[in-house]
């Protein structure tokens, strides 16, 4: 054999070799290596081994779903203020009645399809720090709102008539109220968005039939008249209430009634309002889908 023809064949059999991966560092002999056969595995994280935890049912959730739930519930601390986990909370490690219901929460939005770092926001907002403290000057309340009924659970809503998505939150919060009456009261604040050109206005028309004892009746008027409410519009729904339409058109026209407008607005700006409808739950910003809501209301009630 020609000398150039054998290196011919051994570049060619280099080449075969090197396509093939058996002269690839590590190859088939790492496998056969004892040190490497004996590399004990990590040890498996918390959330990976399945665990119950009492009063707690995750037999619905996927097994994706489960290890999700897992992870929170042994990396997110105690609502209480305890450094521990929710998980040593709820298995007796520290003493707490809200751990039980945040895990609960968790494992709703779990089964809701949330994401998992949107689920970390949602209970810092509900369960993190103070609630926030809101001045809800005199503002109307709808619902168990007298002393003596004792709301457990109070809603502010931050709303402007002119916004369709606070006209479409107007009946689901009136269905909530009837269907937890006595346990839910609704606080309404003025949030007219600058947008909207007929909004502060017609939140004027409503303190103005306030006035006269008919503020939930304009309400529920103007947020079913969206698109007309114009200052003929109003007049015609104060006249449909049979309110005074002098003194109407007066408390319209009263400083006193623009300013506490204002008032309200200022005050949705110094929480950090700034779209409508924001809703509060006994100081907690609500920021779940509002078909979300009556779950929400009912962990609340403890229900």
């Amino acid at each position: 054999m020609s000398r150039s023809l054998a290196r011919f064949r051994s570049r060619t059999l280099v080449a075969l070799c090197l396509a093939c991966g058996t002269l690839a560092c590590g190859g088939s002999e790492a496998e056969e290596d004892p040190e490497i056969e004996n590399v004990e595995p990590p040890p498996p994280r918390p959330e990976d081994e399945p665990f119950d935890l009492p009063g707690i049912d995750t037999s619905g959730l996927r097994a994706a779903d489960a290890r999700r739930w897992r992870g929170l519930v042994t990396s997110l601390t105690t609502p209480c203020g305890q450094p521990e986990t929710l998980r040593e909370c709820v298995e007796g490690v520290v003493s707490c009645g809200d751990c039980v219901p945040a895990s609960r929460y968790l494992l709703r939005l779990v089964a809701e399809g949330e994401d998992t770092r949107r689920i970390r926001e949602l209970y810092r907002l509900r369960y993190e720090g103070e609630p926030t403290r809101i001045d809800t000057m005199d503002a109307p309340i709808r619902g168990a709102g007298g002393s003596e009924l004792g709301a457990e659970v109070t809603i502010v809503e931050f709303s402007d008539f002119e916004c369709p998505y606070c006209g479409a939150a107007a009946p689901l919060l009136e269905r909530l109220l009837e269907e937890l009456e006595g346990d839910v009261r609704l606080v309404f604040m003025h949030y007219p968005l600058s947008g909207h050109e007929h909004a502060f206005e017609a939140a004027k028309a409503s303190i103005a039939a306030g006035r006269q004892g008919k503020f939930w009746e304009m309400h529920d008027l103007l947020f079913a008249n969206q698109t007309a409410l114009t200052a003929s519009d109003l007049a015609r729904y104060a006249a449909s209430l049979d309110l005074d339409l002098a003194r109407f058109r007066g408390d319209l026209e009263d400083p006193e009634v623009a300013q506490a407008v204002q008032a309200q607005k200022d005050e949705g700006r110094r929480l950090g309002v700034s779209s409508t409808p924001t809703l509060f739950v006994n100081g907690r910003r609500f920021e779940e889908s509002p078909d979300s809501l009556g779950a929400y209301l009912r962990e609340a009630l403890g229900s």
